[in-house]
C-alpha cells in the first residue's frame, strides 16, 4: 500500500505541477474567497447527533483502485437527491481521477442536486487543492496522515478554515493518531482498512477510542456493513459514519442508505 499510495501521491504532484501552468494559484484563490456558498459540514454532523440520530457521510464513488468499477450506472446528481432524500447529513465525493474514475463534474453535479454540504474526497497535498476544492464547491476536505507531514497538513488546514472549509483528518493507527490532534479540526476520521494488508475490522476504531480526547467528533470509516455494527459503534458512542462502497452497489443508495441506519 505504501507503493501504491507513493504512485498516487506523485501523481497528485503532476496534477498540481498542470494545473497551475494552466491557471495560477491567485487567480483559483479568488475564484474560492468570492464563493459565499459554504455549508456546514461539521455543523451537518453535529445537527444529526444533536436528533439523536447517526450522522452518515454517503458516499459517491464510481471505482476503486483495488476494486475497479463498483458502479457502472453512475449518476452523481441522482446519487445525491436519494442520500438527501433517505437521511443523509453529509455526502462525500471523489474527485480523484486516474485512481478512482472520479471528477470535479461530480462534486458539481452532486453538490447542485441537494442541500446537503460536500466532502471533496481526494488526496490533497497543496494549498492549490484546496482553493480548488472551494472553488468547486466543497464545503470540507479530507486530509490523510499517511500522506502529509504535520507542517504540511497544519498549512492545509489553515487555508481551508480561511475559506469557511470543515477538515476531516483521516488516521488508521495510534501513530497517526497522535499527528491528527495535533490539528484544530474536531473531525476525526478512523479507517477501519489496514493500509498494509487491506484487512477491514471495526476494532480499529474501538481500540483507539480511548486515546481520543473529548471535543472530537470521531467518524467511523469503513467495514460498516451490518445493522449490528451500526448498533455497535453506537454503543460506543461513536455516532459518525462514513459509507461508500455498500451504497453504491446498491440499485438505490439512498434505499441502502435506510436499511443500514434505519429512517434518518
Amino acid at each position: 500500500m505504501n507503493d501504491i499510495l507513493e504512485k498516487i501521491l506523485a501523481t497528485k504532484r503532476a496534477e498540481v505541477a498542470t494545473a497551475r501552468q494552466m491557471r495560477s494559484e491567485a487567480e483559483i484563490l479568488r475564484e474560492a474567497k468570492s464563493r459565499k456558498d459554504v455549508r456546514g459540514f461539521a455543523r451537518a454532523l453535529e445537527d444529526k447527533i444533536s436528533q439523536g440520530k447517526p450522522a452518515v457521510i454517503a458516499e459517491v464513488k464510481k471505482a476503486s483502485p483495488s476494486k475497479g468499477v463498483i458502479r457502472e450506472n453512475f449518476n452523481p446528481a441522482q446519487i445525491a437527491s436519494s442520500y438527501a432524500a433517505h437521511g443523509a447529513a453529509c455526502l462525500s465525493v471523489l474527485t480523484d481521477v486516474q485512481y478512482f474514475q472520479g471528477s470535479y463534474d461530480y462534486l458539481r453535479q452532486a453538490r447542485a442536486a441537494c442541500s446537503l454540504p460536500v466532502l471533496r474526497k481526494d488526496f490533497m497535498i497543496d494549498p492549490y487543492q484546496v482553493a480548488h476544492a472551494r472553488a468547486l464547491g466543497a464545503d470540507c476536505i479530507l486530509l490523510i496522515v499517511a500522506a502529509l507531514s504535520l507542517p504540511q497538513m497544519q498549512e492545509l488546514e489553515s487555508l481551508a478554515t480561511e475559506l469557511g472549509m470543515d477538515v476531516l483528518v483521516e488516521v488508521h493507527d495510534a501513530d497517526e493518531l497522535d499527528a491528527a490532534l495535533q490539528l484544530k479540526t474536531p473531525l476525526l476520521g478512523i479507517n477501519n482498512r489496514n493500509l498494509r494488508t487491506f484487512e477491514i475490522s471495526l476494532n480499529n476504531t474501538l481500540d483507539l477510542l480511548s486515546q481520543v480526547p473529548a471535543g472530537k467528533r470521531v467518524v467511523t470509516e469503513s467495514a460498516i456493513l451490518t445493522p449490528e455494527d451500526v448498533n455497535l459503534m453506537r454503543s460506543n458512542n461513536v455516532q459518525a459514519f462514513l459509507v461508500g462502497e455498500r451504497f453504491m452497489r446498491a440499485a438505490e443508495p439512498g434505499e441502502a442508505l435506510s436499511e443500514l441506519f434505519g429512517p434518518i
